[in-house]
């Protein structure tokens, strides 16, 4: 283990689009070349790279992602090249000082580790193209590796596996485990979150707005022309139809949230009819205290069962006393990211 200091990368920068390292390394295998990878396992302070964030090394010269947005790279693909030539994994610790972070924007300072290890086309062809195919299917994966000795295992949902590594797929965030005496690093590969916003209004045009902000998807749906056609969610997804029709077709997993904002009972309840019997990680209906009263008879005229029923938030939001359509998006928005992040409400 080496420690050396840094210079971070600033904070505020313009974030670009996320190399796909999973896809980069199944296709560097099929070419039948020997390649390193190299993955943030454990931070403390600041971080311009949060945990599990990857980068593939090749040679001197290719190369691609970042495990610390430019500071220690150098020092990680030199790592790297080693890893290749010997096969050795190797546990890096580097650290950056309050004053070298000051001076590139960052809070604080702090220490990353990297874990470097070795892939071949012999040995983790499957590997990687099993985390490529979960991913494009949306499929939760939680990827074991031992930091000692590099073994490598994939838990899928529904194995029998340790408590910590079920944890991983409800939490959805990657940490380094002690687990019967090894330590390993266990790296949540779920999907990423999103939002299915039912009812193309003002509030879903806000909504829509900041969701991508905190990193989640939003896609809009609405039968009524006029709306779905709206030039204001512009960079969103809009689908004009029926949600009945579509989102069984998109799939509502555990890492989806649906949120219905039509207020018109005949489109948002075929939502919420479909969200409240899925594995979906949240459900929310606009609706004052009144309306949603008449709301639950309708659903259990429907056939939901009252654990269905009161799986739906309305009224919708943190009670953060909003009275606008952009504060009722803020509390909403709030809402599912304490759903994601907090513990799993059964």
């Amino acid at each position: 283990m080496s420690v050396t200091q840094c210079t971070a990368a600033t904070e505020g920068e313009t974030p670009r689009k996320a190399i796909d390292i999973a896809r980069l390394s199944q296709g560097w295998l099929a070419e039948g070349r020997r390649i390193a990878l190299a993955t943030v396992v454990d931070t403390w302070g600041s971080s311009p790279v949060p945990l599990g964030g990857q980068m593939a090394i090749a040679d001197g010269e290719t190369f691609q992602g970042s495990v610390s947005g430019g500071c220690v790279e150098n020092e990680v693909i030199l790592a790297g090249l080693e890893a290749i030539s010997s096969g050795k994994p190797q546990l890096l610790e580097f650290g950056v000082s309050n004053e070298t972070a000051w001076g590139s924007g960052l809070p604080c300072g702090g220490t990353i580790k990297v874990f470097v290890e070795r892939l071949t086309p012999e040995a983790d062809s499957k590997f990687v193209s099993r985390l490529v195919e979960a991913r494009e299917t949306r499929e939760p994966l939680v990827a074991w590796r031992q930091l000692d000795t590099g073994e490598r295992r994939l838990f899928e949902a529904g194995d029998n596996a340790p408590a910590e590594v079920l944890e991983r797929f409800r939490s959805g965030h990657s940490g380094i485990e002690e687990i019967a005496g090894e330590r390993v690093f266990l790296h949540a590969v779920v999907p990423p979150p999103r939002i299915f916003i039912i009812g193309a209004t003002h509030s879903a045009q806000t909504l829509a707005s900041l969701a991508p902000l905190v990193g989640i998807d939003v896609t809009v749906i609405d039968p009524r022309e006029a709306y779905a056609a709206s030039p204001r969610f512009r960079g969103s997804k809009v689908l004009g139809a029926w949600p009945q029709d579509v989102l069984p077709k998109l799939g509502l997993d555990e890492y989806s949230a649906v949120v219905a904002l039509s207020h018109v009972a005949h489109i948002d309840d075929e939502a919420l009819k479909l969200a409240a019997r899925s594995a979906c990680r949240y459900v929310g209906a606009l609706g004052s205290t009144r309306n949603h009263a008449k709301r639950r008879e309708r659903l259990a005229a429907a056939g939901l069962t009252q654990a269905q029923i009161d799986r739906i938030n309305s009224p919708i939001g943190l009670d953060i006393g909003a009275r606008t359509p952009e504060e009722i998006a803020l509390s909403i928005l709030a809402q599912i990211v304490l759903t994601y992040r907090g513990p799993r409400r059964q």
